[in-house]
């Protein structure tokens, strides 16, 4: 199998220490490195059709620094002032530290999870025992009602607020989209390269993925999922790309 270019959908790590350009010396492959998915704040007018109150709520969950930067913009432009009382619930340390661009740390009540899954489960023991707090969860356009449903089998009033939105990349000025490979990380990344295309036909084309969600995404699109990653058989996307090399047998003369 003959595999020379392949577009990663995501931006070019700024390490050139990363696995990605071993994978190109060690098989003469060319990688491509562009995001077909970007974020952007909502505006006033967006936000305000929620008709959600900031203040109204007492606790704040977050599950990405986006959303941080994102929550905080909007309460500027709507000249909103957090009170001291709130309470920020994080996903991971990194997260909630990140809070210090915005607050005074230290005068704050911040929790996060011991253990770094960065899964929004591990909050649950730490807002049972703040069971009386009004949560907002500041999320994206595209995030499920998961753990809102498990919140509510909890008794813990919990409101999902909608602070930015995930939208497709422009690709028309890719001129030549003769890619042997497409390497996926989300859900919306599909949907991106369907929009941008909407002739795509797969044709020989290798479609790679990280997480099930995105798998699941390529199957519901009618393509063909080649490589899988994620999985405990393989938790890397670059372990699973070259397992497939190999057993394929990718660009042996």
């Amino acid at each position: 199998m003959k595999i020379k270019k392949i577009l990663v959908s995501q931006p070019k790590p700024s390490n050139d220490k990363s696995p990605y350009f071993d994978l190109e010396e060690k098989y003469n492959v060319k990688i491509d490195f562009r995001p077909l998915i970007k974020v952007e704040g909502l505006s006033l007018q967006e936000f305000r059709a929620q008709r959600i109150e900031v203040l109204d709520y007492t606790a704040i969950i977050f599950t990405a620094r986006t959303a941080i930067d994102h929550f905080f913009h909007l309460c500027e432009e709507m000249r909103i002032s957090i009170p001291e009382t709130m309470k920020y619930f994080c996903v991971s340390e990194n997260i909630a530290l990140y809070l210090q661009k915005f607050i005074k740390y230290r005068k704050r009540k911040v929790f996060f999870p011991a253990t770094e899954t960065n899964k929004v489960e591990e909050l649950l023991p730490q807002m049972k025992r703040h069971a009386d707090e009004k949560y907002l969860y500041a999320v994206s356009d595209v995030c499920k009602d998961n753990f809102i449903k498990t919140l509510e089998a909890n008794k813990i009033t919990c409101t999902k607020a909608v602070f930015y939105k995930t939208v497709s990349s422009n690709l028309g000025n890719i001129e030549d989209f003769d890619y042997d490979m497409l390497v996926f990380f989300s859900p919306e990344g599909i949907n991106s390269l369907l929009k941008n295309f909407p002739n795509f036909e797969q044709g020989d084309i290798v479609l790679a993925t990280l997480g099930t969600k995105t798998a699941q995404a390529v199957t519901d699109a009618g393509l063909r999922l080649d490589i899988a990653a994620g999985t405990p058989q393989a938790p890397s996307i670059i372990g699973a790309i070259e397992a497939f090399f190999k057993e394929n047998k990718v660009n042996k003369k």
